[in-house]
């Protein structure tokens, strides 16, 4: 079976790519063109996997590129996206751009080529602030940002086209991701980096909302289980941990997992304007368990610990702690 995974040079689409060539499957890497010639994170893959991938470099926005990568696949995994929430409120047009053009020239291309399978990623913030938990997936969706906007506009465009043509598509819907290459757009980066430069006095943005945290093995477990699975197809599937912690609370284990004695500052621009914060988020993952037979590895307290504690050993390594800014506020 040849697979093609879109936006294969990011956080989670570079451990998917790499835990698919692990497992012995064909596949195209859809990387984002640039001039150097970089794959993104799968630069950083070991060369026995490097060498087993079929690369193409190109832009989701581009309907005649991804119909040339698609061609000959009989799977897609779409991770390709734009994702940082502050860039969604400096750049809403990009967004639209991406996330729902983008979507519409795979499922588009898939439904002419007959692509057996799309699984499309969706987010736990097209939810936006839960109206009750834990969140299943016949919760209101809310667009609270520009950003879950467009991922709740790629998401009915993806199951439009099963409805209307009987495209075969599944909507995989992650909640909060983490783990090693994470930008540092994303709380638990900023608060490690932080810490793992020498800073004391973080500098953070709201501690009171809720987050159901997810760690990226389970994420990567989960698309390739929906893959797998002949019963999904039409179906969205939340992919989370069912526990729910406050972002102050997650701070506190990150610096007890690092042995850190910490304060939190306040940094004004850190913070999301007020009805666009989502206060609460907590994953109803039943549906998964119950088609997919998936259940996360790293679930509730211990397991987000030791999660932690990897995703800490990741970035304190100096090779991998120089990537990133800590000293600025990353959007």
């Amino acid at each position: 079976m040849k697979i093609l995974v879109t936006g294969a040079d990011g956080f989670i689409g570079s451990h998917l790519t790499e835990e698919l060539v692990r497992r012995g499957h064909d596949v195209r890497a859809f990387v984002y063109y640039n001039s150097f010639g970089h794959w993104g994170w799968l630069d950083e893959s070991p060369s026995d996997i490097k060498q087993e991938l079929d690369v193409f470099a190109g832009d989701v926005r581009d309907p005649h590129g991804v119909r040339t990568a698609m061609q000959g696949c009989d799977t897609v995994l779409h991770l390709a996206a734009l994702i940082g929430i502050p860039y969604s409120y400096h750049s809403p047009d990009a967004y639209v751009d991406t996330n729902v053009r983008g979507t519409l020239n795979v499922v588009q291309a898939a439904r002419d080529l007959g692509v057996g399978k799309v699984v499309h990623t969706s987010t736990s913030e097209v939810y936006g602030t839960a109206q009750y938990v834990p969140i299943d997936e016949k919760h209101p969706l809310q667009g609270q940002s520009p950003y879950s906007a467009t991922k709740i506009g790629a998401d009915q465009i993806a199951l439009s086209f099963h409805r209307s043509f009987e495209t075969p598509v599944t909507i995989a819907r992650p909640f909060n991701t983490f783990g090693p290459r994470q930008s540092a757009r994303a709380v638990i980066p900023t608060v490690i980096t932080q810490i793992a430069n020498g800073a004391r006095e973080l500098k953070l943005g709201a501690l009171h909302p809720t987050r159901d945290f997810n760690y990226v093995r389970d994420t990567v477990n989960g698309f390739i289980a929906m893959m797998q699975s002949e019963r999904v197809l039409g179906e969205e599937i939340n992919l989370g941990s069912n526990y729910e912690i406050s972002i102050g609370d997650t701070v506190k284990l990150i610096a007890e997992v690092m042995g850190a004695d910490i304060t939190i500052a306040t940094d004004e621009q850190r913070l999301r304007p007020e009805k666009s914060e989502v206060e609460r988020l907590w994953a109803d993952n039943r549906k998964a368990r119950e088609l997919l037979n998936w259940r996360p590895e790293y679930g509730q307290e211990e397991g987000f610990k030791r999660a932690l504690a990897e995703t800490a050993a990741w970035f304190t390594d100096p090779a991998n702690l120089a990537r990133y800014k800590h000293g600025i506020y990353n959007i």
